[in-house]
């Protein structure tokens, strides 16, 4: 599925979940959903739990996060030397 199409499944409304990014026709948000894969569960288990989810609505949240993050530039963190 081509990014664009993809990227349709995520949208902003301030109306819902005071605008953060969600899954279109849902109030789960994107960091949510990569909140869980971060912790170790699979889009499987993901599906399981929330009926009407897609895996393209997870590869959508994946892909978002990967744009959001493209032009940003990252600092080094400060190293306390003793």
């Amino acid at each position: 599925m081509k990014d664009e199409h993809l990227l349709e499944r995520v949208v902003l409304d301030p109306k819902v979940m005071v605008g953060k990014p969600v899954i279109k026709g849902t109030r789960l948000t994107v960091d949510y959903i990569l909140n869980l894969l971060a912790h170790g569960a699979t889009t499987t288990e993901i599906l399981e739990e929330y009926q009407g989810l897609t895996a393209e609505d997870v590869q959508a949240c994946l892909l978002f996060a990967t744009k959001s993050l493209g032009d940003t530039a990252f600092m080094p963190l400060a190293v306390e030397c003793k």
